[in-house]
């Protein structure tokens, strides 16, 4: 099961909806009270996303728990497929029947908050609370110092790599290589050596920040990366494609599998998640394939691929939903519904238990293992980032016209920048 996807390209065109937020909210007003029923009982409405049936009795459990220590409060559990979720959620701003605590991925979840859709949850909670999480999985839906968004569940990116391959081009599986300048060169022997491509990748905003390239000035006004460097990495990113070390295709996730199945490329950059597939997809290539932690670029992070939950602005119980986030977000929990689902927590002591530190051989576990131990560098590509999902699809257009359709390097550039800008100013 893909608990967490690599891209959530279903929810992209929910993106250009949040706009509808801006007045929903207008005439609604700016703050939300706690609104108990006079009997002192409250209903919480918990919506997430395609984890009905399989979690059922995980969930159940956890909500039986839940409400026993809290009397009086009663959670209603709906779970919705990833196309319905947004929709949904809009549709109840709308018409003001909103959920109290909803599973939302953080460019979403950043999203709303950028059109002041969620509460703040950091009110509610202490600085030891702030701190249990991975400080850059966290911070990814923090804007003004305020946290609007609780880290769930999560996953990093690792290195598959085609032992086969690898051995027949002369290089030393046991020595991965530890740079993205390394990874390349590893390409290039490969490509030379068995005429095998190095890797595929999507041409997309998430290349900036691995080489320490920032989106956005300081205070999130206005575009920054049409520098000399972005040039320089871009220019050198064209040479690779010419060189046969990258696929010259915006290839998303199913293709990048069927790349890597077919041995068409020798790497594949993914979550864990990507091994459901090749062992159906390719049980020849999933026998020869091994996972290492991901080369780093000059920022030296790994980007992670999360799940939250938060509470929107107008939730009629803002502060017991809040509870309940906590609750359901804190390490034990996480614990848990890592081991239930095969993901990692988002949580610094839950990665502390054995289910994340032993490997037994299989490579499901040495994913696993080399994944949990990539947590501490692990940040959001959009962290902080207002109208997350337009401005890395302005982005995205304009480096696919670049490196697909040969456009000019800095043209493409200036015109990414100026519609980042034309859409930062409408906030």
């Amino acid at each position: 099961m893909k608990i967490v996807k690599k891209k959530f390209r279903s929810w992209m065109s929910v993106c250009l909806l949040a706009a509808l937020c801006v007045s929903l909210l207008s005439a609604c007003g700016s703050d939300a009270k706690d609104n108990e029923a006079q009997d002192g009982k409250v209903t919480l409405k918990f919506w997430t996303i395609a984890l009905q049936p399989t979690f059922n009795d995980y969930f159940n459990g956890l909500i039986s728990e839940y409400q026993k220590s809290h009397p009086g409060v009663t959670v209603e559990w709906s779970d919705y497929p990833y196309d319905a979720i947004s929709n949904k959620l809009l549709t109840g701003i709308a018409s003001g029947n909103v959920p109290d605590v909803v599973n939302l991925n953080t460019e979403f979840a950043n999203q709303m908050a950028s059109k002041g859709a969620l509460a703040d949850l950091g009110k509610w909670m202490s600085d030891d609370e702030k701190k249990s999480y991975f400080d850059g999985i966290f911070n990814s839906t923090v804007f003004d110092n305020k946290a609007y968004a609780l880290p769930w569940y999560t996953g990093t990116e690792v290195l598959f790599m085609n032992t086969r391959l690898v051995k027949q081009a002369g290089l030393d599986p046991k020595n991965p290589p530890k740079t993205r300048d390394e990874l390349n060169e590893w390409s290039r022997q490969i490509k030379a050596k068995t005429g095998a491509t190095g890797y595929a990748t999507t041409f997309a905003a998430r290349m900036f920040p691995v080489e320490g390239i920032s989106i956005l000035n300081d205070d999130k006004t206005a575009a920054a990366f049409n520098t000399p460097a972005t040039l320089a990495l871009i220019q050198k990113m064209q040479g690779l494609i010419q060189e046969g070390v990258l696929v010259k295709e915006d290839a998303n996730f199913d293709k990048q599998i069927q790349y890597y199945s077919s041995e068409q490329t020798a790497f594949e950059i993914a979550g864990p998640t990507f091994i459901n597939f090749i062992k159906t997809s390719a049980p020849d290539v999933y026998k020869n394939t091994i996972a290492v932690p991901l080369p780093t670029g000059k920022a030296d992070v790994r980007l992670s691929n999360t799940m939250n939950v938060v509470v929107p602005l107008k939730s009629a119980n803002a502060e017991q939903a809040a509870e309940f986030a906590k609750f359901l977000t804190n390490a034990t929990n996480q614990t848990a519904f890592a081991k239930a689902a095969n993901t990692l927590p988002s949580t610094k002591e839950s990665i502390k238990d054995s289910f994340f530190t032993e490997n037994d051989g299989t490579l499901e576990s040495e994913a696993k293992v080399v994944s949990a131990e990539s947590l501490d560098k692990a940040v959001d590509y959009m962290v902080g980032v207002p109208n997350a999902g337009d401005v890395n699809s302005a982005i995205a257009r304009q480096l696919q016209e670049i490196f697909m359709n040969g456009k000019d390097p800095k043209q493409g550039l200036t015109e990414a920048e100026q519609e980042v800008n034309q859409i930062l100013s409408q906030n």
